[in-house]
Order: C-alpha cells, then structure tokens, then sequence
C-alpha cells in the first residue's frame, strides 16, 4: 500500500494567497482522501481563520517583512530570518514533509528556502501577473511552478489558472441566474448590476456609484452594492443610502450568487476575482487599484484583450462614465451575451486539479484523480 503524501502548503496574509492554496489543498485531499497536510503561516493573517475554517491544521512562524527604510528593524533582520527559516524547518521536520506548496507572501520565503535545505521538492504557485518577491526567490530552485497569467517572468512556469474552490469552479451561471437573484434581493428580469470593492471595499467605487445612483434609477436598473466591511454608504442625512432597486451589504458570503445574478459587475481587478468572472462567464467593468506596483491592470489584460470586460482608470470611474459606457452597456443584451462569452472562453475551472497533479506525480503518485465537490 502506497504511503500517504505530507505535503506542507505555506501562504498568508490575504485571501487571494489563501484561497489558492486550500484549493489546491482541497484537490490533493480530493486525489487521496489520506494526504496528510499541515498550513504554515503567520498569526496575524486571515489564514488564522480562513485556514481552520477549511478544516486543515495551521502552524505559524513569525512574519518578517523586509523594512522600507534604513532603521533598526533592519539591522534585526538577517537575525529574523534566520529563525524564521529555523522554525520553519522544524515544522517541516515534526510533519514528515515530502513536499511543499507556496502560494507567496512573507511566510513563504523562510519555508522554500528551509525545504532547499532539506532538499525537498518545492511548488509554487503564482496568482498575480507580476510575481511576488517570495515566490521569484523560490522558483529559482522549484520542482513545479504553476501561474494564474502569462509573463510572470518566473523561471520554468506552467500558465494553469488560478486555483478556486468548488462553488466557483463549478457553477452554472445560466441555471443559478433566477436563485441567485432572489437570494440576492434582486427581482424580475430588470438589468442587473452588482458592485464590489473586495472584502475591504472600495471608498472611490462606492462614492461614484452613490453619485451616479438617481441615474441608475432612471434607467429601470437594479443594484446590489456590495461595500465593503464597515464602509456602509450613507445620504445626506446621515443614513444608510437607500433607493428603489438598489440594495447595499457590507459583503456576500457566496460570491458564485454574485457572479450568476449580474448581468454586469463592476469590480477590482484582483487576479482571483479577474479568474473567477471568467470561469463564470460574467461580463465586468474592472477598475484596477490605483495604488502599488500596476499589478492589477497586468491582471486584467488578457480578460480585457479577449472582449470579456472593460478596464477603466480608478480616476475615470465617475458618474460621466456610468452615463457614457456603463448604462449604454446594461441597455445592450446582446453585448453582454457577447462578453459573458468571451469572458467564459478565458476561464480555467481546474488549476487547483492541475497542481495537486503535478505535486502527485512528482512524488511518484501518479494516476486519475476523483472529481470532488470542493465547496464548503
């Protein structure tokens, strides 16, 4: 009988590293309900909730950034380092670890090099259009990496997608439209626009739509406001803004209901949200963060360049913009029907499967994998 895999999986800080990674967790588990797989990250990140959460165990190191500037931090940092990769070897060690997977952040650089160390065979998977620092350090000596986009630079990268959980990766825009409407709060076959910022929100987006509301209004169209945790979106008066038709939550539990109920989205650019409209299918304005380093717009390129969305400046996101572009689209069914298409033809549902391959049959555990429900 084949020995089960260990398979230590490292990332953190934001969703967008940890929702690949457990997906990709959840697809090994999938292949062999018997993998043994322990998360590394740091106690300050969303993994020390969304990581249990998905039911695997959570270890942690601590988290070193490097400083920006000259400073004492930096003089403390080779020190840091050095126990960060301590530690994390240790973890590597008390697992029995056969391999690792990175998804990036912090916490990812000290676990690559630990595994180097003990010559164990890296993966790494890479989400944004522009690699991050930890994972350019770890594909130098990876045995598999894996990217969302093209022309991340990385050395030896498989373009696959980005890895997603169940419920996105498997829904059906077309048959979940009228349930996801009603779970929605949105009513009949009036056009549809759902808005979101991410989990943290999006003070320019959420400003603009609130202008630009009486207009929408008018034009017979139904909002969902999606506005960010504690960003609630008053009037004049002080209270929460409020309108025929439009209806505003700090956040949606179940963002394939999102996706299936908008005839238009308008969004961040995120690469998980970039991937998850085109498995979806769901046309999208995608205003990219205007802060950091572009990465955002790199993310959005090939959706934009295939017709499955638009791309507009954070500071040409105004009202003249939903008067111009966006409405003139709403009104235009056949167009969406169009960038719902193009859009889907972009999509890639089985990274996390992919990945969970290649990890497998590197380690000389080879053959077909099951298709499991992912979700939870």
């Amino acid at each position: 009988m084949t020995e089960p895999l260990r398979v230590v999986i490292a990332g953190g800080g934001t969703a967008g590293h940890i929702t690949p990674m457990i997906a990709i967790a959840d697809a090994l588990r999938a292949a062999d309900p018997n993998t043994q797989i322990t998360a590394v990250g740091t106690a300050s990140g969303l993994e020390t909730r969304l990581v249990p959460e998905a039911g695997y165990e959570l270890r942690t190191i601590a988290k070193v950034p490097m400083p920006r500037r000259p400073s004492l931090d930096l003089l403390k940092l080779p020190l840091r380092f050095r126990a960060a990769i301590k530690a994390a070897g240790a973890i590597l060690d008390d697992t029995g670890a056969q391999a690792v997977l990175g998804v990036g952040g912090y916490v990812c650089t000290p676990v690559y090099l630990a595994a180097r160390k003990r010559k164990l065979p890296v993966f790494i998977h890479e989400a944004n259009a522009r690699a991050g620092l930890a994972n350019k350090v770890g594909a130098r000596f990876a045995a598999g990496v894996g990217t969302a986009f093209n022309g991340t630079g990385l050395p030896g990268a498989k373009v696959v997608g980005m890895p997603m959980r169940g419920f996105v990766a498997t829904m059906d825009r077309a048959a979940h439209r009228e349930p996801a409407r009603r779970a929605l709060g949105l009513a009949g076959d009036a056009p549809a626009l759902v808005v979101t910022g991410g989990s943290s929100g999006a003070a320019s987006i959420n400003a603009t739509i609130a202008a630009g509301l009486p207009q929408l209004v008018d034009a017979g169209v139904q909002v969902l406001h999606i506005t960010g945790r504690g960003k609630v979106v008053l009037d004049a008066a002080g209270n929460p803004l409020s309108a025929p038709g439009y209806r505003q939550v700090e956040y949606v539990d179940s963002m394939d209901q999102a996706y299936a109920a908008a005839d238009l989205m308008v969004a961040r650019s995120g690469a998980g949200t970039v991937c998850e409209l085109a498995v979806a299918g769901t046309p999208s304005v995608l205003v990219p963060l205007p802060i950091g380093n572009g990465e955002q717009r790199l993310n959005a390129a090939d959706l934009v360049a295939a017709g499955g969305a638009l791309v507009v400046d954070n500071a040409d996101f105004t009202t003249d913009y939903l008067a111009t572009t966006l409405l003139p689209l709403l009104r235009d069914r056949q167009a969406l029907a169009a960038m719902g298409a193009a859009a889907k033809a972009q999509g890639r549902a089985d990274a996390a499967q992919v990945m969970a391959s290649m990890i497998r049959e590197s380690l000389g555990h080879a053959g077909p994998q099951q298709t499991a429900n992912t979700g939870s």
